[in-house]
């Protein structure tokens, strides 16, 4: 069964979405295993963007995504990673499909409400980097048999 992490970013939450964005992923069929609100740290942030430091927006993505509460989640089903990143649409809001998250919340690339871990490889590091191995919880749905195959 594959897993993926999702962030509710800042924006996300001041508007109030994550209700909404977990709701979509539960009815898309995906299995939350994990879920925790919090405040991102200086030290998770650098780390979980260190792929863009060399980058002249690394800077403000820091300071946004440190400037308020997040949902860091792990979801699982069959082929989680693309579920997932479908349901959320194109990074790009003014790209993303029509019925995706960023499509029917977003404007702008800088505040498009979610990030999904973009491979499986990424969703397991990211995973790791934002829980630990216990804050996962591992259970059966009476409803799984009618979703997954």
């Amino acid at each position: 069964m594959e897993k993926t992490f999702v962030l509710v970013k800042p924006d996300g939450v001041q508007r109030g979405l994550v209700g909404e964005i977990i709701a979509r992923l539960e009815r898309r069929g995906l299995r939350l295993v994990a879920a925790k609100f919090m405040a991102v740290s200086q030290e998770l942030a650098e780390t979980h963007y260190g792929i863009h430091k060399e980058r002249p927006f690394y800077a403000s993505l820091i300071e946004y995504i440190t400037s308020a509460p997040v949902m860091a989640m792990v979801w699982e089903g069959p082929n989680a990673v693309a579920a997932v990143r479908q349901t959320m649409g194109a990074t790009k809001p003014t790209e993303a499909a029509p019925g995706s998250v960023r499509h029917d919340f977003g404007l702008e690339i800088g505040r498009n409400i979610t990030h999904a871990s973009d491979s499986v490889e990424n969703g397991q590091l990211e995973t790791k980097l934002w829980f630990k191995a216990e804050e996962l919880v591992t259970w059966q749905r009476d409803v799984d048999r009618w979703i997954f195959e």
